[in-house]
């Protein structure tokens, strides 16, 4: 279902968080297909480009001074240390799009989303999970993710907050997680109505 954007009206801010692997980027990605008129937030991180990444699409890369100066400018909405790499969303751009009426879809880390929660308390916060920790394990091997069980030590920390989220969707079958997250926003949409989130 498209959204006209309404500069009368906030946009909403949608926080799609939970493990690494979990699929919240796949969700987030079929979604902006069909709903053409709501952004994604670009982060910033200082880890290398994965081969199929692209610049300014995927994440905005660039170097540990860099983003250690834009922290020091108050250039970031949160920011986090996540597997020996700095990621950071960014306060400005989050916001412009917000006061045109559009909506914006986060894709950020567990601390990150609790966080943005904190300054935001009007966004959704989704968690994406795994159905299985065994599953888990078997999506990052196939991603060629390096140090798995020091990933997995800070998957169970991450389940545990999970409570601390408005919505929940397991990712069993990509087809029944998409409709359930598809479900969420139209329900958030309807009950906010484009309600101030920031």
């Amino acid at each position: 279902m498209k959204q006209t954007p309404n500069v009368e009206k906030q946009g909403r801010l949608f926080v799609v968080s939970g493990p690494s692997g979990a699929g919240k980027t796949t969700l987030i990605d079929m979604f902006l297909k069909e709903d053409t008129s709501s952004a994604f937030s670009i982060s910033y991180t200082t880890r290398l480009k994965r081969e199929q990444e692209v610049d300014g699409k995927d994440y905005y890369f660039v170097d540990t001074e860099t983003f250690k100066e834009m922290i020091k400018k108050e250039h970031f909405l949160e920011w986090e240390h996540v597997y020996d790499y700095l990621y950071g969303t960014p306060k400005k751009e989050v916001f412009e799009t917000l006061h045109k009426g559009i909506d914006i879809f986060l894709d950020i880390d567990v601390k990150g989303a609790i966080s943005v929660n904190k300054k935001c308390p009007d966004a959704c916060l989704i968690f994406v999970e795994p159905p299985s920790k065994e599953e888990l394990v078997k999506r990052l091997s196939l991603r060629g993710e390096k140090e798995i069980d020091s990933r997995m030590i800070i998957v169970e920390e991450e389940i545990e907050k999970k409570r601390l989220f408005e919505y929940n969707i397991i990712n069993d079958k990509l087809d029944r997680a998409y409709k359930d997250f598809k479900n969420v926003i139209e329900r958030v949409r309807r009950k906010t109505h484009g309600k101030n989130n920031c």
